[in-house]
């Protein structure tokens, strides 16, 4: 019973790195860093600019839109205006101006 169970633990072992090797080695080449890239086709090149001239004609759908406020419904237009032309008191640790 121990040999049997030895022997399956090893055969999962031994599929799981079978499968993970597998899924390594079925991935297209992988550039390397400094790896200069490989030439483009006349017909890569072509659709390249055709997707890039679609972008950018997509890009004059999206309609103009003016600045939202979210908190315009909130915010009140009869709200007093603060003024900052005051300067603040200064406080010392006691909570006096003068010592």
């Amino acid at each position: 019973m121990r040999f049997f169970l030895a022997a399956v633990m090893i055969m999962q072992a031994a599929t799981a790195v079978a499968l993970s090797a597998a899924t390594a080695l079925a991935q297209d080449h992988v550039p390397r860093y400094g790896e200069a890239d490989k030439e483009k086709s006349q017909g890569e090149i072509e659709a390249d600019k055709r997707a890039e001239r679609a972008y950018k004609r997509s890009l004059g759908n999206i309609p103009n839109q003016g600045p939202t406020d979210p908190w315009g419904a909130v915010r009140t237009n009869d709200a007093p205006k603060t003024s900052t032309s005051k300067a603040p008191k200064t406080k010392t640790k006691t909570g006096t101006a003068n010592n």
